[in-house]
């Protein structure tokens, strides 16, 4: 960066990304149960490990088909869970490609000012677990993740801040101060 500029919560990491073991994270007793009521259990069962007696697919890693639609994303949905247990979701827009595929199992993003609420930035403090939801509308696909955020100021990690395209934009990442 060429000026200083006091930047928080700037950089963002969904690390641990889960793709593949997305519904076997959400595949909670209450879940099967629901599906078991209403007729879907075997058709989930089969995607959530629960007829492999070995138990669902370890493959927690990025794809070269998932890095290449996260690349072609403008935009994505986060939600956190705050102190009082309440869900809380954010939209986040950019250039496509803002959101970066860093390795096989970890993203970044660069944060710009929005309105200063912080929500998301106040809840990962606590809790940092967080799900991704990212549309391509126009195709009718898309990918849901889970993850585990957590925020790092751009200046206590410039090579970090580096391999994240935030100069493509007029906008610097979120300087608080």
């Amino acid at each position: 960066m060429t000026e200083p500029v006091c930047l928080a919560g700037s950089v963002f990491l969904a690390e641990d990304t889960m793709r593949h073991k997305y519904l076997e994270i959400a595949s909670t007793p209450s879940v099967k149960a629901a599906r078991a009521k209403y007729g879907s259990a075997k058709q989930y069962a089969r995607l959530d490990g629960s007829l492999d007696p070995d138990g669902p697919t370890a493959n927690d890693r990025l794809t070269d088909q998932e890095t290449a639609f996260i690349a072609e994303r403008d935009s994505f949905y986060i939600a956190s869970v705050s102190e009082t247990g309440w869900p809380y979701v954010q939209f986040r827009g950019g250039p496509p490609g803002f959101l970066r595929v860093l390795d096989e199992r970890t993203l970044g993003y660069a944060d710009f000012r929005g309105n200063r609420q912080y929500i998301t930035t106040g809840n990962v403090a606590r809790n940092d677990r967080v799900s991704l939801f990212l549309m391509d509308y126009a195709n009718r696909r898309r990918l849901k993740m889970f993850g585990r955020l957590a925020a790092t100021d751009a200046f206590d990690d410039p090579a970090l801040v580096a391999k994240l395209p935030w100069r493509t934009t007029r906008r610097r990442p979120n300087a608080p101060c």
